[in-house]
């Protein structure tokens, strides 16, 4: 998936996301919606350029699909920054 990073919005926000589009935000919650973890948490493997890690999409009630975090030392290895295109992949597990 290609998809924009944003960074949460707030005064002191330093959470940065991408989201995840409409289409498969359905699909996933059609199949796994009923395991999901707190607040709706789904948890996933996602990898960008060369890492991967574990994490946890959350539900996004403005698009009703999910979002997914970008963590600081992902962004800085990959040398990702708010408001840039990226290419990622999830894997449920």
């Amino acid at each position: 998936m290609t998809e924009q990073v944003y960074l949460y919005p707030g005064e002191s926000a330093n959470w940065h996301f991408v989201p995840i589009t409409k289409k498969i935000g359905q699909e996933i919650r059609t199949t796994y919606g009923k395991s999901a973890r707190g607040f709706g948490a789904v948890k996933v493997e996602v990898t960008i350029g060369g890492t991967v890690w574990q994490t946890s999409m959350f539900p996004d009630k403005y698009s009703g699909s999910y979002i997914l975090p970008i963590k600081a030392a992902v962004r800085k290895k990959e040398e990702i920054e708010a408001g840039e295109k990226i290419t990622y992949t999830i894997k449920l597990i």
